[in-house]
């Protein structure tokens, strides 16, 4: 397919819908996801609006948290002194 004139590493399609319906493809650990207007989409195709995706995050930032108790499954009795370190390294 022939690459975009301007940009020379798209081709005329994706430079069009980059450009016309703001979709942008991301890259890294995203591989995958793209932008398409104001919404997150997955690689299965699931959207994420903005408010969505506050709203997932507060819900996460202020859920309330299990106490942390000991488990007695992992408690043998004895416990490793903490690592000492020696020139910086641990």
């Amino acid at each position: 397919m022939p690459r975009c004139v301007h940009c020379k590493t798209e081709t005329t399609q994706e430079h069009y819908n980059r450009i016309v319906y703001g979709h942008a493809a991301l890259y890294g650990p995203w591989q995958g996801w793209r932008l398409a207007g104001r919404e997150l989409i997955s690689p299965d195709g699931d959207r994420l609006s903005v408010e969505r995706l506050r709203g997932m995050l507060f819900r996460e930032k202020f859920r309330p948290r299990p106490e942390r108790t000991e488990c007695p499954v992992f408690d043998l009795g004895e416990r490793l002194p903490p690592r000492e370190r020696f020139d910086g390294a641990a």
